[in-house]
């Protein structure tokens, strides 16, 4: 397994970890088979989305803080981040991608984000490289 560090800079932000993780799995040799990427947190998670237009990345995070608004007057977690925890588990903290010929499968416009919701901080992504 490796490790990826992420620093984030924004409460929100969406980061595209693509080329992060095709040097890992060029790195492992494994021709074909399966990458596993998951966040070690409970508020930052893993998506795989359209990675062509910027905008996505904005409308997304827009339609989640719409969804589930930082500020909710009935939230009882004290450190008052249950928007993050929502978020998270909305979008999930984990993602498998096919690797074919010692390349990531995915579509033309789709991209591996990792999904920052209670930034700015220091994150860790776990990426194991499964052969077969």
């Amino acid at each position: 397994m490796k490790t990826l560090s992420v620093k984030t800079k924004a409460r929100d932000e969406m980061i595209d970890i693509s080329s992060d993780i095709e040097t890992i799995v060029a790195e492992s040799g494994v021709r074909e088979g399966v990458v596993h990427i998951a966040s070690a947190h409970t508020t930052a998670g893993i998506t795989i989305n359209e990675n062509a237009d910027p905008d996505v990345k904005k409308d997304m995070i827009m339609r989640l803080d719409e969804v589930f608004p930082w500020e909710h007057k009935k939230d009882r977690h004290m450190e008052g981040n249950t928007a993050a925890h929502l978020k998270t588990s909305t979008v999930g903290p984990q993602q498998a991608v096919i690797i074919q010929d010692g390349r990531l499968v995915l579509g033309t416009w789709q991209g591996i984000y990792f999904c920052e919701f209670d930034g700015p901080r220091h994150r860790k992504v776990n990426v194991k490289v499964i052969a077969g």
